[in-house]
């Protein structure tokens, strides 16, 4: 699904620069769930925007669904995203006008059909994430764990193959992050791939997938949960 070979990611020139990814190479397969670990500024965000197709200005190699995204221009990067990759971000980006219905809908926009089409399938997608009640709420109304449900729901629209998730959980407290993380693992569990960031190392005890943690933009631990909070631990 997911293969990086010697990722480096500059910011910036000469005494200015700034490195966020150096030298990252890594291969995920289709259908994992990976949990991306690391201080601010450690890459992981911009780890997803490569992956993602966001930031094309990148050294190395970065192959995704069997397409080689540096070779894409940028009308093919963005048929890319919005056919293989639902997004989600710590801030939620919804419209505050629209309800919940209409927000999950937006993604209609880059999977057309007709309306009761489109009405019926965000829906569906909001019924699964477990808001089947509050199709008609306006984000106003909803708790923070309810927008970043509407949020998810929203990726889930066109149904993607890859789902990346930044710090989504990062605005809510620990009981609700547990809730969000549930209902990632849930998406995985029908094949979809997920990666997510996160800097709470909490949330790895329920989770028990495989985790890559990222220092001063280098990969500096890959292992399954239970062996990168033993390593961590030890620290």
């Amino acid at each position: 699904m997911i293969h990086l070979e010697h990722i480096t990611r500059t910011y910036g020139r000469h005494e200015a620069s700034t490195r966020a990814l150096s030298d990252v190479s890594l291969d995920i397969p289709a259908g994992s769930f990976v949990t991306v670990v690391g201080t601010s500024g450690s890459g992981k965000t911009t780890l997803l925007n490569v992956i993602g197709g966001l930031d094309s200005d990148f050294e190395g190699t970065a192959e995704v669904d069997g397409k080689n995204l540096k070779e894409m221009n940028d009308r093919a990067l963005s048929r890319f995203r919005n056919r293989t990759v639902g997004f989600v971000f710590q801030h939620f980006h919804l419209l505050e006008h629209l309800d919940a219905l209409q927000n999950v809908a937006l993604g209609s926009f880059f999977s057309p059909g007709d309306d009761e089409d489109i009405e019926r399938r965000a829906g569906e997608v909001l019924e699964r994430v477990g808001l089947g009640e509050k199709l008609h709420q306006l984000p106003g109304q909803l708790s923070g764990g309810q927008k970043q449900r509407v949020a998810i729901a929203r990726a889930l629209f066109c149904r993607p193959r890859l789902i990346l998730a930044d710090e989504p959980t990062g605005n809510l407290d620990t009981r609700t992050g547990w809730d969000i993380m549930k209902i990632l693992t849930n998406i995985n569990n029908t094949g979809t791939t997920v990666i997510c960031t996160t800097h709470n190392e909490s949330l790895l005890h329920s989770l028990q997938k495989r985790v890559i943690a990222l220092s001063h933009g280098r990969i500096v631990v890959d292992a399954h949960a239970d062996k990168y909070l033993r390593l961590a631990a030890a620290r």
